[in-house]
């Protein structure tokens, strides 16, 4: 199986499956003499860790890191960071009624058909549980860019489920156990996370994720595009479906003489390109957002078949996130941060 490993001055290849012994991954490329232990990486685990609210999945797993090399004395070597986060709360028995059945929406069919073989088990290579590796070594970065460069990265949802969440404030984000950057739609919010699993069902969501303080000058021409790499690591998060960077579609209903940002006392007067101009950083905030499908793994009943091709109904159970949008947030984060940082080091 090829395609486990993204960046190139700065590359991270993650292994493991959603029910097997763990995940984890192996980041390459870090500079050395950089603090960093376990503890760098539990803040960025938590927010992302499931069963961390009860609006999200109740698989109790602890994303405890383990740092298994690439460090000594407390400081990165500039050789590989293996990192490694034991599975401790899978229930494979949740699945054995899919052993022969695919689940719409889901990898289980086109996966099937490529490898003619497939891991029922959650998803395995597929579920999104392996992102907790993604977000172990996106902590890293987000260090290394932070002391280095001074860049800042955060995130939070747009819209959830029907609800527009209009930005107030980063602070509002980061307290919200919706990652919702307004004051008073947790109750609305929470109301529908819950009508959301007595139906059985899920929904979809937009996030948004900024990185200020990027310096001018990271990307290349033509292929190596800051936001064709961007663009790249967001569509590689499972459930997203689609990527804008700054203006993003509705650029297309605007006049150039409005998208255009204009420039005057030696600063920018507006951000419609997102921080990224001909492929490569302004200096302005990088803004990205994603739109992140319902989640696949639902108990309402649908139609589909089995691996023998006959009709079926399936109905998943176990423990999935009524909609998975709110915890893509801190993986969002990862993978901008990922970005950056391969595209900082390729610069120096």
């Amino acid at each position: 199986m090829l395609g486990n490993s993204f960046g190139v001055a700065f590359c991270v290849s993650t292994f493991g499956e959603s029910h097997g012994a763990a995940v984890g991954c192996v980041a390459d490329g870090c500079p050395p003499g950089m603090g960093l232990c376990a503890e760098d990486l539990r803040g960025d685990l938590e927010r992302r860790r499931p069963g961390r609210t009860r609006h999200v999945t109740q698989r109790r797993e602890g994303d405890e890191a383990e740092i298994l090399s690439g460090v000594f004395e407390g400081r990165t070597t500039g050789a590989p960071i293996a990192i490694l986060i034991r599975n401790t709360d899978a229930r494979s028995r949740d699945y054995a009624d899919l052993r022969d059945k695919f689940r719409p929406g889901h990898a289980d069919f086109s996966w099937w058909r490529k490898y003619g073989i497939r891991d029922y088990r959650g998803g395995g290579r597929s579920s999104a549980r392996e992102t907790a590796a993604r977000v172990a070594a996106g902590a890293i970065a987000r260090k290394w860019l932070g002391e280095n460069l001074g860049v800042v990265i955060r995130g939070c949802l747009v819209r959830m489920g029907g609800i527009d969440l209009p930005f107030e404030s980063w602070e509002l984000a980061e307290r919200s156990a919706f990652f919702a950057p307004c004051a008073g739609a947790e109750e609305a919010l929470s109301a529908r996370v819950e009508e959301l699993r007595r139906q059985g069902d899920s929904c979809g969501a937009v996030v948004r994720v900024s990185a200020a303080g990027v310096p001018a000058g990271l990307g290349s021409p033509v292929f190596d595009r800051l936001d064709a790499d961007i663009a790249k690591g967001m569509m590689s998060i499972n459930a997203v479906k689609g990527v804008e960077v700054g203006s993003g579609f509705s650029a297309a209903e605007m006049l150039g003489s409005a998208h255009g940002d204009e420039m005057a006392g030696g600063e920018f007067l507006s951000n419609h390109a997102g921080g990224i101009l001909g492929g490569v950083s302004s200096g302005q905030d990088v803004e990205v957002k994603i739109a992140v499908k319902p989640t696949s793994s639902i108990r309402k009943e649908m139609r589909t078949m089995t691996t023998g091709g006959e009709d079926a109904v399936v109905s998943t159970l176990g423990r999935h996130d009524p909609c998975v949008g709110i915890r893509a947030v801190p993986v969002a984060e990862a993978m901008l941060a990922l970005v950056l940082m391969d595209h900082a080091l390729r610069q120096r």
